[in-house]
């Protein structure tokens, strides 16, 4: 993080303690979302095993943070990397696919908040046909 982030917030009312604020994630130059973008905030929770969507992309930028569990994450170019609860993923959106989004864990649920900016009279997530997945195929960073 380039930027200090930190905060403390006066109170001036002395009715209680002032809140507590902490970045628990940043992103440095991140993708500006598209003109006239909608913004929504959704839930995500994935019962044990689910692998969560299918291999897909957003329209715009994406943030979010694991609030139970633990889910496998990864994005064309990047190996798949687990984020656990209490941890923050992004993605650039547009043209990059996001192959996985899946419960890490096999006997318990993980859940994820995630805020997109979604190109206007786009859909908020674009699956992927198996046809490009196969012509893209070597931009996915190799798998163990």
């Amino acid at each position: 993080m380039s930027t200090d982030h930190g905060h403390h917030l006066e109170n001036p009312d002395k009715s209680g303690p002032p809140p507590k604020i902490e970045v628990i994630g940043s992103v440095a130059d991140a993708p500006p979302p598209p003109e006239g973008a909608e913004a929504m905030t959704i839930l995500v929770t994935l019962p044990p095993k689910s692998p969560g969507a299918p291999p897909h992309r957003h329209s715009g930028p994406a943030y979010g943070y694991v609030i139970k569990g633990a889910i496998n994450f990864e994005l064309e170019g990047d190996p798949v990397r687990v984020v656990r609860a209490g941890e923050t993923f992004w993605e650039p959106g547009g043209d990059v696919i996001h192959y996985q989004d899946g419960n890490h864990l096999a006997d318990e649920e993980s859940a994820f908040v995630v805020t997109m900016f979604c190109a206007p009279g786009q859909p908020m997530l674009t699956v992927v046909e198996p046809e490009e997945l196969e012509a893209r195929r070597d931009r996915r960073a190799p798998r163990s």
